[in-house]
């Protein structure tokens, strides 16, 4: 009896390494995609659906930049997603 307990336990700590491996590797896909988008598109895709953002031009580049912190925190955005964003706010 025992040694099926074992077993089974070996079986289930293989299991999780294999599904947590998968996982890590599809979490560095997505981390890949959203690297290769640009300011505008994450600006879009993550400003722009909970409301309208004012033109680029009606906040200094500081402004933005607080602006951007701001929302960081409330639309969980990474640090990358977040200097594109305030990059291309900043033009």
């Amino acid at each position: 009896m025992k040694i099926l307990i074992n077993k089974k336990i070996k079986i289930l700590l293989a299991l999780g390494l294999v599904i947590s491996t998968l996982v890590e590797l599809n979490s560095c896909t997505a981390s890949k995609k959203i690297e290769a988008k640009s300011g505008v598109q994450l600006w879009v895709e993550n400003c722009q659906r909970c409301h309208n953002t004012p033109s680029p031009s009606t906040f200094s580049p500081e402004q933005w930049k607080t602006i951007g912190m701001h929302m960081q925190t409330r639309a969980l955005l990474t640090d990358k997603e977040i200097d594109k964003i305030v990059a291309f706010l900043s033009q």
